[in-house]
Parts: C-alpha cells; sequence; structure tokens
C-alpha cells in the first residue's frame, strides 16, 4: 500500500528543465518535489561534452547535471530519484494526483512537466556502447567535435536532412543512410542536400552494427542493403540517429492540446490547456530542444506557477484564456 504525499508543486523529470523549475520554485519558498525516474541531470548524462551553454566553454555533461543538482536542493526543492510517475490525473477539486508504479500518491494543486523526451534508437549492436562515443542524437550539441572527420545520418525525416546539411560545416563528409529510395523530407529541405557537395545519400540501406576501436570509440559501420542483403562497411567517426523522438507526455491523463507529434502546447506562460498544468522543455512543441532552452522554459513555467498559487490562496478563479495561461 503506498503513501499520500501533499506539496505545492510537483515537478515530473530533473533534467535541465526539471532543476531549474525547482530553483524557482525553492526560491519561490514553493514546497516543491521532483519525481525522476533516474539520477537528475536526464539528458546531460548522456552528453560527454556540452560547449554550448552560456558561462561554461567546456563542460561535462555530468558535470553541468550536479551544479544544477546541487542549485536546486540549495534552495529548498526536494528531489526523489528512481520514481517511476506511472500517471497525472486532474481531481474535480482541481487537485493533481501524481502516482508511481510503488503506488505513491503525490497531490498538488500545480504539476509541471519536465519529462523530456526520448530519441528513438536503432537498436543495433553498438549503439548504446558507444553513445557519447561518436554515437549522438544532437547535432547542434555534438556536430563542432567531428571537425574534419566522416559522419554518417541515419534517418530520412525532416530532421535527418536538415541536420545532414547542417553537419557539413564541420565533417569532411557527410553519408545520409535510408532504408527507403525517397527522403520524407520537405521538398526544400531535399533540395539543398542534394545540392550540397559534402553529402552522399546511401539509399536502401540499414546499420546493422556500429562498431568501434580499441579506444573506445566509433570506427565503421556495417551496413545492409534492404534489396539485395548484401553487406558493406562504412568507414565512419561520428554516428548521427534521427530516425524519430518521442515527448514523454503518455503519462497525462484526460486530453490536453498538443501538435501533430504530441507535444503540448503552452500559453506565454509554459501553462498547457489544462489549468494548473505547466510543461517546459523537451515535452513542449517549440522550435529547437537545447539546454538553453529548456532553462528559459523552466523559469517561466515556476514563475508563473508560484502566481498561480497566489490566486488560489487569495480565493480568486484564474481564468483560462486559449491554450493555457489565465488571469488572476
Amino acid at each position: 500500500m503506498g503513501q499520500t504525499f501533499n506539496y505545492e508543486v510537483v515537478i515530473i523529470g530533473a533534467g535541465p528543465a526539471g532543476m531549474c523549475a525547482a530553483m524557482y520554485a525553492g526560491r519561490s519558498m514553493l514546497q516543491t518535489v521532483v519525481l525522476e525516474r533516474g539520477e537528475p541531470g536526464g539528458e546531460l548524462l548522456n552528453t560527454e561534452v556540452i560547449e554550448d551553454y552560456p558561462g561554461f566553454e567546456h563542460v561535462l555533461g555530468r558535470d553541468l547535471a550536479e551544479k544544477f543538482h546541487a542549485h536546486a536542493a540549495k534552495f529548498g526543492a526536494e528531489f526523489r530519484q528512481f520514481i517511476h510517475v506511472k500517471s497525472v490525473h486532474k481531481r474535480e477539486d482541481g487537485l493533481f494526483e501524481t502516482r508511481t508504479e510503488d503506488g505513491d500518491v503525490f497531490v498538488s494543486p500545480v504539476a509541471i512537466l519536465t519529462a523530456g523526451g526520448t530519441p528513438v534508437k536503432l537498436g543495433v549492436p553498438g549503439e548504446l556502447e558507444y553513445a557519447g562515443k561518436g554515437v549522438s542524437y544532437c547535432a547542434i550539441c555534438d556536430g563542432a567535435f567531428f571537425r574534419n572527420q566522416v559522419i554518417a545520418v541515419v534517418g530520412g525525416g525532416d530532421a535527418a536532412t536538415e541536420e545532414a546539411d547542417f553537419l557539413t560545416r564541420y565533417a569532411n563528409r557527410v553519408y545520409l543512410i535510408h532504408r527507403r529510395e525517397q527522403l520524407r523530407s520537405s521538398k526544400i529541405l531535399q533540395q539543398r542536400l542534394f545540392d550540397n557537395p559534402k553529402i552522399e545519400v546511401i539509399w536502401n540501406t540499414v546499420v546493422e552494427e556500429i562498431v568501434g576501436d580499441d579506444q573506445g570509440l566509433v570506427k565503421h559501420l556495417r551496413l545492409r542493403n534492404v534489396e539485395s542483403n548484401a553487406e558493406s562497411e562504412l568507414a565512419a567517426t561520428g554516428v548521427f540517429v534521427f530516425v524519430g523522438f518521442r515527448p514523454n507526455t503518455g503519462i497525462i491523463e484526460g486530453h490536453v492540446e498538443h501538435d501533430a507529434m504530441g507535444y503540448l502546447l503552452t500559453d506565454a506562460n509554459m501553462q498547457t490547456s489544462m489549468p494548473g498544468l505547466f510543461a517546459a522543455g523537451d515535452v513542449r512543441s517549440q522550435l529547437t530542444r537545447q539546454v538553453t532552452t529548456a532553462v528559459g522554459d523552466a523559469t517561466t513555467a515556476a514563475i508563473a506557477a508560484e502566481k498561480y498559487l497566489k490566486a488560489l490562496r487569495d480565493g480568486e478563479v484564474p481564468v483560462i484564456q486559449g491554450t493555457g495561461g489565465y488571469t488572476a
């Protein structure tokens, strides 16, 4: 039998967005708990080095995660690790029940979803072993580490096509590996890709294995043509996988407005169409997904949540305006 805990703010996910939201909520003297399925850090823990966060020309992902965590904890936010959230449900009395797989229930008037998203994996040997050591899921994050090298990009949609073109500013050569004979990306992105002399498309081909060298870094790929079943090797020191990305929004019970890909729609205050539910970071529909945008979202979400709580304490009923949003 699980236990019931009461807080003013429950934050689901302890990536950069969740930890930043926790810091601001703590500074506002709100009773705040952060529920994280692993260690605090999120995708930072899967990123070897970060060079695009202001103030840090070169910082290990794990080191930055530890700084975020310590800063939030300093202001009183409580962190609970290895907690698997099963569902977030809004009751008729307006309170949220965040239920865990262990049966515990966290009750709060405000919930902030910062659960991030999950890049779709290829599921081939070597992918997990060489993650952060040649295998990446973010061209903006890691492209600069592959200057003057040969890179493979896997996928055929907008993300793969656009990122392959982006990576040519660093790499000598970029191979786009696609399992079909036509790309799924928009025509303008395809034309840009075909016009780039640094890019070569390998059609009707899938990655069978990612192979490393004696130093534990990616050395080459083992490929298979889906039509002929012929196998080949492609020498490459970097593999960027763009075969899909799933926001972790399925835990929300009830309808919340979202885009075609499942990312939550919010107003300028980061509030969703469900009053009292805020979203920040990779779960939110937006142009780009970086550490900087995650903490920007989270700052707004936490401050807006504090104002939302104040309106409730003052006996005022927040009025929803369009997709999310309220006036006190």
